[in-house]
């Protein structure tokens, strides 16, 4: 099979061995494959795969057709239209997952829609309703809202009753980031329009005492991303007097029964709402699996709305 890989931080494509399932996993014949932040880390030898995953290979996450099964799998049968998080393997035109950690695709997607849905939409409900107990009539704040995480976490945040603000830095995505049921905010002029009971926070350290400012009484800050920097200095006894609470959450290296948590989540609480049409995954981009190397740099370039991904 060809598949992606990484050299010296260089993105190629080359030829692998097939992939075989064992027991309890699924073969998978890789239709869309997203692009994530944790790839472009991974280029910049920032953020390995886990043990078990395929190390050689990038992508966390897929959608495509079951090829095989190994044994003891019996949730999917041949032919059926799947998608996952992975903890790596996915930009390939094969790969094995964990039937427990498969989705069937809503017949309403396009392969590109169902490639780059599993990990940003279970990373923001996650986030949002498992870690930071968002309820219908709070207000949440989304930094960082023109991304894959971002707009599916402004979709999920409006479904769930609460009033969303998103923080957009490129000027044109500001009327797209609106459109998906946000208030744009300027990213260096947001503390007045608060408090937010909860802030999801995509960019990083640079953000935190300004966030602190923003945040109401008994407020959780939800941290998930830090391209812009991991580390900052943040005022206790503002945190104290407020009663809040910061923590973080991250998918990739959680083990199989987690994994497997969360996507059973997803599939009662989100997949549903893309059946009714209340839920969209915004696609910036495709790009074929030949073309990875330019799908990496239109990633890196930012300036986007949605997800990039790669077609097969």
């Amino acid at each position: 099979m060809r598949a992606v890989t990484i050299r010296e931080q260089e993105v190629l494509t080359d030829e692998f061995p097939d992939p075989v399932p064992g027991a309890g996993e699924v073969l998978v014949r890789v239709r869309a494959a997203g692009l994530n932040g944790a790839d472009m880390m991974q280029r910049r030898g920032l953020y390995p795969a886990p043990a078990g995953s395929p190390q050689e290979i990038p992508g966390l996450e897929l959608a495509g057709e079951v090829q095989a099964l190994g044994p003891a799998a019996e949730r999917f049968n041949l032919g059926d239209r799947v998608m996952a998080i992975v903890g790596g393997g996915a930009q390939a035109e094969l790969a094995v997952v964990h039937e427990r950690q498969l989705m069937e695709v809503p017949a309403v997607l396009d392969w590109p829609a169902a490639g780059g849905l599993p990990e940003v939409f279970t990373t923001a409900h996650d986030a949002l309703v498992t870690q930071a107990e968002l309820t219908s009539g709070e207000r949440l704040l989304v930094h960082g809202g023109a991304g894959g995480v971002g707009t599916a976490a402004i979709q999920l945040g409006r479904a769930m009753g609460a009033g969303v603000s998103a923080t957009v830095r490129n000027r044109e995505c500001h009327a797209q980031v609106a459109a998906l049921g946000a208030t744009v905010l300027d990213p260096d002029d947001f503390v007045e329009h608060g408090p937010f009971d909860v802030i999801l926070e995509l960019v990083g350290a640079p953000n935190l005492p300004a966030n602190l400012q923003a945040l109401a009484s008994e407020g959780r800050i939800t941290v998930i991303g830090v391209s812009a920097g991991a580390k900052g200095e943040l005022n206790l006894l503002a945190l104290m007097a407020k009663r809040a609470r910061i923590h973080g959450s991250m998918l990739r290296h959680r083990p199989l029964e987690d994994k497997a948590l969360t996507a059973r989540r997803v599939e009662h609480d989100v997949l549903p709402l893309f059946e009714s049409g209340v839920l969209e995954v915004p696609v910036a981009q495709t790009f074929a699996l030949a073309d990875a190397a330019a799908a990496y740099d239109a990633f890196a370039a930012g300036g986007k709305l949605g997800k990039i991904v790669l077609t097969l």
